[in-house]
This record gives structure tokens, sequence and C-alpha cells, in this order.
């Protein structure tokens, strides 16, 4: 009896235990909830204040909530390209905003599109007749692109400028698998198709080698003459040209290098500054060294409402990996992205249909689901315009195949037309440690694709044959899309990936713009007159049970995110063996030929961080564990 007394108390006390959570977790959320949305009264007169403490995206990604409570480091932030912008838009006309200040302290990044679209802003700003006000103690490329549009462009003392330019190592697994005894069966076409040579090669290969060479050069050669664009006088070619040098000669002062080269206009650390700007915009609320007043982007957008004037344009982002199914913002998931494009054509208000792609490919199956529903809106003769962001190429190439105009920037990577599958086999892993496979079969086939007693030379054939018609199909729907033969595409192809402006020469789209352009052709096309229509974002909903958990998400910290240029250097180190999990999470679980581009994201700028932060499910951290 006193045994059953005492299981009685325990799930009693497991009882009230579990309802004091259930209560805790309530009103936590309730309260995250409440206090989630941004107040239009707190737009003060002042300086806009951009505090970019993370990466900037076409599309923030969903972060799975249970395992970001899981993870051992906060999500890194993701900033909306286009509320960057939007916000930016609205200091210019919004007489309470008096100057802009781009904090970039840790600012990890984005894609070389985006940042191209919220410098172009930024510049508007200052025609505007309002100063832009920069700060930061390190400047890699990314936070000097922004920063070089700039009115004034203060740096710590203790920090630098050090641009080093695209480009860097990758890891090639052909000898680790070698010594584990597993096989990377291959299956691909195009000469350039080089998304699988790390699992196949212990190096490059000269034709991968020279494209990519050769794409690095335009990209960065782009990122170049915008720099002396908008800061003639920053004298970059001598640091360029020979770093270590320069460094030497300033006696290791990468701040002094900066000032005395005109990369900066004033040394101060952050109290310093933020007193220099509450002398221009008026002292901050906060009684802390270095405040001044200023409003935030979520407030400035809050308190302005979106252009409704007019006829709407839609306007659907798809952006990240292509795969197969369901998923959040972030990952163009074929059965959702189809499906949000079918709902969205069923609205008879629409105009036109903007597809803003950025992504470097995935599942065939996928993208071709998505292409035949942006086909659909062809059917239904609603002009359809892609404008292509950092990334459309592969898949993301793909999927823009149905547009009556594509669009793309001149730092845009695209192209990348051709396809590979793979599938590992480990019949010599197992048979280091004993372990053999034998049974009886009714056909050639049988067992197949036998992953642990060796894949079989007929299977090989039968998945390459698949893979070239793939192609084939690939080649085709580009030929009829862009109106060139077969034989005009496959020279074009091949896997070859190409810059946005070499893409306009090419053929493989027909403007350079952005997504300002892009709408401005979808109006034209559906014979809009300029102030007749407005843009609507179709954007995917995350599901209930992801917002109520987001309210116990940790925030970012920003202890965990470097200033100075040495640690942004071990981060992005940090960031490598998390992207060797993720090639080799691909390896182990591509369903499917593919259409993707492994290495694209890398040449567009898009950083590690955004790429894979760690905050994936539950089978992304276990790999990064094991690394």
């Amino acid at each position: 009896m006193a045994f059953l007394k005492g299981v009685w108390r325990f799930l009693v006390a497991l009882k009230d235990g579990l309802a004091l959570l259930f209560l805790l977790v309530f009103f936590g959320i309730l309260y995250a909830l409440l206090s989630a949305g941004p107040n239009p009264g707190a737009v003060h007169d002042g300086a806009l204040l951009l505090e970019l403490d993370g990466t900037v995206s076409e599309q923030p990604a969903a972060v799975d909530p249970v395992a970001a409570l899981l993870s051992q480091r906060a999500p890194v932030r993701e900033f909306r390209q286009r509320d960057v912008s939007r916000a930016l838009e609205l200091a210019v006309s919004d007489n309470r905003i008096k100057a802009v200040v781009l904090d970039l302290d840790r600012f990890m990044g984005g894609g070389q599109a985006s940042l191209a679209a919220i410098a172009e802003r930024i510049d508007a700003v200052r025609k505007a007749g309002k100063p832009v006000y920069a700060f930061a103690t390190g400047y890699t490329d990314d936070g000097y692109q922004l920063a070089a549009h700039a009115s004034e462009i203060w740096l710590d003392p203790m920090g630098g400028v050090l641009p080093t330019g695209p480009g860097g190592s990758r890891p090639y697994y052909k000898g680790l698998f070698d010594q584990l005894g597993i096989k990377a069966h291959i299956y691909r076409v195009g000469t350039f198709k080089s998304a699988v040579e790390p699992y196949m090669r212990a190096d490059q290969s000269p034709e991968a080698e020279a494209a990519m060479q050769s794409l690095y050069d335009e990209v960065w050669a782009e990122w170049r003459r915008d720099v002396a664009k908008a800061r003639p006088k920053a004298k970059l070619d001598a640091l360029l040209a020979d770093a270590p040098a320069a460094v030497e000669a300033a006696k290791g002062d990468l701040a002094q290098l900066a000032l005395a080269n005109g990369l900066v206009d004033k040394l101060g650390d952050r109290v310093a500054f933020g007193k220099y700007i509450a002398a221009k915009v008026g002292e901050g609320r906060e009684d802390t060294a270095g405040s001044f007043a200023e409003t935030r982007p979520d407030a400035l957008l809050a308190a302005h409402s979106a252009p409704s004037a007019g006829s709407p344009i839609g306007v659907v982002t798809i952006s990240g990996e292509i795969i197969d199914g369901k998923g959040g913002p972030g990952i163009a998931a074929g059965d959702s992205v189809s499906e949000l494009i079918y709902k969205a054509l069923q609205d008879d208000s629409l105009k036109a249909l903007v597809i803003r792609v950025d992504s470097p490919g995935g599942s065939v199956t996928a993208s071709e689901k998505i292409r035949l529903s942006i086909a659909e809106a062809k059917k239904r003769k609603l002009p359809v315009v892609v404008s292509m962001a950092n990334l459309a190429a592969s898949g993301g190439y793909w999927i823009s195949m149905p547009a009556d105009i594509i669009l793309a920037e001149p730092e845009t990577i695209t192209g990348s037309i051709g396809i590979f599958g793979v599938l590992p086999s480990g019949r010599e892993a197992l048979g280091k440690w004993g372990v053999t496979t034998d049974g009886v079969r009714t056909t050639p086939l049988s067992g197949e694709p036998d992953v642990l007693g060796g894949i079989s030379p007929e299977f090989d054939r039968l998945a390459q044959a698949v893979v070239e018609k793939g192609y084939r199909d690939f080649l085709t729907r580009v030929a009829a899309s862009r109106k060139k033969s077969v034989e005009q595409v496959d020279a074009v192809g091949q896997g070859r990936v190409w810059a946005g402006a070499t893409a306009r020469q090419l053929g493989l789209v027909d403007k350079l713009g952005g997504l300002d352009a892009a709408l401005a052709e979808a109006a034209r096309l559906a014979k809009l007159e300029k102030d007749d229509w407005h843009p609507r974002y179709i954007d995917p909903q995350p599901d209930f049970a992801s917002t109520l958990l987001g309210g116990l998400m940790p925030e970012p910290a920003q202890a965990q995110m470097p200033t100075d240029l040495f640690g942004r250097a071990a981060w992005e180190q940090q960031m490598l063996f998390e992207q060797m999990a993720a090639d080799l999470r691909m390896l182990m679980t591509a369903k499917g030929a593919q259409v993707r581009c492994l290495e694209c994201a890398a040449v567009a700028g898009v950083p590690m961080a955004a790429r894979d932060s760690g905050t994936g499910n539950w089978f992304d951290i276990l790999l990064t564990r094991l690394f």
C-alpha cells in the first residue's frame, strides 16, 4: 500500500509540474506575441538606425524552433532585403528622419545583388539631401560595399578594412571515401557540372577551374566598379595588389592604413560615433553613453502602410534550395511553392505576376512542379516576369523558363544548365568490419540500387540514361522558352555558371535590372499606367505551431557575432565545418536527379552563415557535432 501511495504522489507531482510548465510556456508565448509587433508611434525625430546584426537575404528562412532550442548557439538573424530597401525609401520622404545610420559592426554579409539593391537606396537617401553614416570595427567585402555608399565612414581605431575578394578552398572527399571504403556513384551531364566533383575527385577539374575563375573575376570586377563609383577617393589598388606590404608599411595599424588610403573618413569608437551622430540629429532618450535619437526600421515600416492604389501585381519569392514536398519560408519546397502560386492565380484582380528567384536549384521533380505552376499563369494570359536576385542557377533557371521576360542583376549567378545524381555505396567499408552481403535476384535490377552490396553496372547504365534524358528535357525546355536551337543552348549549358551580364549577352536573360525594373516590365506587359498599379507580395505564412514556439526562441546573441577582422575570419572558418556537414548530408539524403549548383552560393556572395546557420533539423545538428 505504501508503494502505491508513493506512485500516486509521484504522478500527482508530475501532473502539477507539467501544468505549471504549460502555464509558464503559455504566458511566455503570449507575452512574446504581444510585444513582437512594432509600434508605429515609435517613429521619432532623428536618425533611421539600420543595425544589421546578421545577414541580408531575399526571404529569411523559417527556423525549426525545436532545433534552435537544442542548438548550442542562437540562430543568425536574417534581414529581408526588400524591408531594408523599403525603410530606406521611406527615410527619403519622412521628414522625421534626418539621417541614416548604418551599424555594420556585426553585419555578416549578404548576396552581392541584394547588397547592390540596398546600396541603390542609400544613394537615393543621399540624393535627397540626408546624410548617411556608417560604423564598424572591421569592414570586409560585404560590409564595405554598403559603407562605400555612405556620406561618412567611421572605423573603430582597433579595427580595419581588409577586402579579400571572392574565392577560397572547398573540401574534396575522394581520399576520405577511399580510406573508408565508400564509393560515390556519379551520374551527370555537363562538362562544367562540378557540383559532384568533391565526391569523385581530390581536386577540381581543369574545366571547373577555368569556368569558376572566369566567373569569380567577373563578380569581383563588378564589386570593384561599384565601390570605385560610390567612393572615388578610396585607394584600393595598392592594398589589393600586396596587402602584407601595405600593412607592414603601416606598422600593422589597419585603422590608420584605411584612413590614409581614403577608405574611411574618421576613426573613433562606438561612443564617440554616437556622440557625433547625437550632435547631428539630437540626443537619445536612453541614458547611455553614445546614444542618439533614432527610429528602428520596423517602426518606420509600421507607420507607413504599403502602397495599395491601382491594380495589384503579384510578387512571389522563391528562395533557397528546391526540395520535394512541403516547407516554410527560405526553402523552395515544390508542393508549398506551387500551391502558393496556384492559390494566387485564383485572385482575378491580379494583372501580372513577378517571380523573384534566389535559388541554387535542387530536385528536378520539385523544380518541374514549380515551373508548371508558373506556366499556368501564362495559360491564363497573365504576364509573367522573372526577377533573378543573387542566385538563379540550375533548378533556379529551370523554374524561370516560363517567363515572358527574365531580368537579372549584373552580379546574379545563373545558368548551370546541367543535371546530376549521386548515390553512395559502402560494400568495401562493410568488408573492413567483416560484414558481407549475399542474396538471390529475379532480375538484374533486383534490390538495386544496392548501397550495401554495391551498385551493379546495370543500374549505373540505367541511372546515367535517365540523367541524360533529364538533360535533354532541360535543353528542350530552355530552347523553347528562349527561342533557340537545342544546339545553341547546349553550347552555353553543360553545367556552366554565368554572371548576369554575360548571361544577357548569351541570351539566357533578357535585360539587366532589379525587382523594381521587373515590376515596371510587368506593368508594361499588363498595359498599366505608371501610377495605376502596386506590388502585392504573396508570402508563405508560418504554421501555428512555429508561431507559438517561435516566441520561446532565443534572440541572436550579439556576443557570439565577432566584430573585428580576425574574429570574422574565425567565424567563417567555423562555418566551413558546417558546410562539410551539409556536403555529406547532400550525399546521403539527395532524392532523385538534381538540377543544383552547390558552389553558386559562394560565388554569389551568399554568406555561409546564411546557407547553414547550424539551426536546421536534428539531423543537421548531429552531423555538425561529428566535426
